[in-house]
């Protein structure tokens, strides 16, 4: 019942620039206007502990629905609220504590905040266990009838299908309890995982070629990649990626723990494979990872086309896989402030109307973002649309860079997805599928490079955000897809009775990165190091999370067309799908929204529009070598 989902001139009124902010690690010394405002979650721990206590004496409450859901429909309808009520109650409290989690991993005293409402979250879980055994008991005709004679029940007819949909997978009710109770151990590798690898993890320190001595933490990795002197790019991933190797065992225990984890649920809950298990909870059919997969691998002479163009861009040799983030055009490094990058997207979202961009220029406004790294921060970007009766918030590590940019308008798209959804659903069916998240994030990412590319007229730099477009398909399609299929993989391993260690991970990793990247062909070279990566991806811990980045891409990119084309239709549809929550699964909500992803059609129209882009890239390249 409870989803928590977790994307040049400065602001007026502050004097620092977005290279001091970026890289100031004092939290106490970034300007409270850059710092997101919790207060309409809890004004203080104080109420939430007040608040907590609260919803501690309400859990007992569930109990006495207990063995009596079939006494009359107006009665299940009560324990449904009751159960959405304090689900709803769930996530702000668990929004808060996690927020202060993620902005100091240091502090134990947020850490133990966390682990305090998971708990008791699980405590929720194993109160209404009985739940979804009783429904089934009840049957599809009674529950109809129900549907029938209580109109109040109609806010949860979705949920109630989805129940029976799962009927062949769901336990008795001892069996759900038990279930539930494996709760209080679910989150561990994952948990462990984040304190480790952001708060006490040693990251490297290296000296650069200006003498410079740089901390290569989270945030700052991705800042230094792409650096234009090469033999500091490649200093920079050889300590970053070595440090991981270094500590390969202890990722890899962590990792394994998490796959041992998907493991358990997929033979309680009975099904084929942990791919099965955790695709149909969103009643995505496996065909649909399993043919992204195919679609890339035939792909790949495209991405691989790609990679030599970058290559001849940067005017090397041998492209090595140290070289895949620097700027193709190192004279020219775009920087924006976060005024400007805030003026930006609010402009790029015009075609999505009026209500669209107030509300994002809102977001910027009235503090919902936490936008710069600060020493102990948790590294990346996200979105948190949970709390229900209040805005969406923004996680960030803005470095001022045209990537950060794009991030920006990434996360703005899940938190508008939120908005529109919680604003439009009642709570039963305000948390949308995690299938259909990604499609709102690089639409927007869509539209600011369509805006970018509108009213800028120098050819550097639209060579720039083309090549930028094409470092996101890359990423985003290629990469995620890469990550998509090593994650089976390793639950394929599992699931087949074999061990996974640090270096057989690597040896996996290192496999595949080889074989995407055209290692063996000379496209671009891996090089010995690179097959730690996986160690320092969050994302493997979230069970079949990262195909998702790949095929909302995908979608997005077909919506995001039509649109442009001025299709008042399609941005009608659009809208109702960012408006639409969780109130029908997502291959039927994206189908009504005009793409239907259980057809090769949205995969060949991106990697036609891929094409159009090398093309233009090449036309600039030519313009650029031969000016007049």
């Amino acid at each position: 019942m409870v989803l928590i989902v977790q994307h040049k001139s400065e602001q007026r009124g502050t004097t620092l620039s977005t290279s001091v902010l970026s890289t100031e690690r004092d939290r106490s010394k970034i300007p409270e206007e850059f710092l997101w405002d919790l207060s309409p979650v809890f004004p203080d721990f104080a109420a939430w502990t007040r608040a907590k206590e609260a919803f501690v004496k309400e859990l007992p409450r569930l109990d006495s629905f207990r063995g009596t859901l079939g006494n009359s429909a107006a009665h299940l309808r009560s324990c449904l609220d009751a159960m959405t009520g304090l689900g709803k109650e769930y996530a702000r409290l668990y929004t808060y504590a996690s927020a202060h989690a993620d902005i100091d991993t240091r502090s134990s005293d947020y850490l133990a905040c966390q682990q305090e409402i998971s708990q008791l979250g699980t405590e929720m879980s194993a109160r209404t266990a009985f739940l979804e055994p009783e429904l089934l008991r009840l049957g599809r005709e009674q529950i109809d009838r129900f549907l029938s004679a209580d109109a109040g029940l109609a806010v949860y007819g979705h949920m109630l299908d989805d129940v029976l949909r799962r009927k062949d997978h769901t336990g008795t009710e001892s069996e759900e309890h038990l279930i539930a109770e494996a709760g209080l151990m679910a989150d561990s590798s994952g948990s462990i995982y984040t304190v480790f690898s952001n708060a006490d993890f040693p990251f490297a320190e290296i000296t650069l070629s200006d003498g410079k001595t740089v901390r290569l933490d989270k945030a700052a990795f991705p800042l230094y990649r792409t650096v234009p002197n090469r033999e500091d790019r490649k200093k920079v991933f050889e300590a970053y990626f070595g440090k991981l190797h270094e500590y390969r065992r202890t990722f890899g225990t962590q990792l394994y723990s998490e796959v041992k984890k998907n493991l358990y649920y997929q033979r309680v809950r009975k099904y084929p494979s942990c791919l099965h298990s955790a695709l149909h909870a969103q009643n995505i059919p496996v065909d649909v990872y399993q043919a992204l997969i195919a679609h890339v691998r035939e792909a790949l002479p495209l991405l691989h086309r790609y990679l030599d163009l970058r290559r001849r861009l940067l005017g090397v040799d041998v492209l090595h896989y140290y070289d895949l983030y620097a700027h193709v055009v190192p004279e020219l490094m775009l920087e924006y402030g976060f005024a400007e990058a805030r003026d930006l997207i609010v402009d790029s979202l015009t075609p999505l109307g009026e209500e669209y961009t107030s509300v994002a220029a809102r977001a910027f406004a009235e503090r919902w973002m936490d936008v710069y790294p600060s020493e102990g921060k948790i590294g990346g970007a996200y979105s948190n649309g949970s709390v229900y009766d209040a805005h969406p918030y923004i996680l960030l590590n803005y470095n001022g860079k045209y990537d950060d940019v794009s991030t920006v308008a990434h996360e703005l798209g899940h938190t508008m997805h939120s908005y529109l959804s919680n604003a439009r659903q009642p709570y039963a069916t305000s948390q949308y599928s995690i299938f259909v998240a990604e499609v709102a994030s690089t639409f927007n990412e869509a539209l600011l490079l369509e805006w970018m590319l509108k009213t800028v007229s120098d050819a550097r730099i639209r060579l720039t955000l083309l090549m930028n477009y094409l470092d996101g398909l890359k990423a985003t399609v290629f990469r995620q897809t890469q990550f998509a299929e090593f994650e089976l993989r390793i639950h394929e391993r599992a699931e087949a009775g074999q061990s996974l260690t640090g270096d057989s991970l690597e040896a996996l990793y290192g496999e595949l990165t080889r074989e995407y990247y055209g290692h063996a062909q000379g496209v671009c070279v891996v090089d010995e190091g690179v097959q730690a990566e996986w160690a320092g991806v969050p994302h493997f811990y979230y069970n079949f999370y990262v195909f998702q980045y790949a095929t909302s891409l995908t979608a997005s990119s077909a919506l995001s067309e039509m649109i442009l084309e001025g299709d008042t239709v399609a941005r009608k549809r659009y809208l109702e799908l960012l408006s639409a929550g969780g109130s029908d699964y997502p291959i039927a909500l994206l189908r009504r929204s005009g793409v239907d992803m259980t057809t090769p059609d949205p995969f060949r129209m991106l990697m036609r529009r891929m094409e159009r882009a090398m093309k233009d890239v090449e036309k600039l390249l030519a313009e650029i070598r031969t000016p007049g």
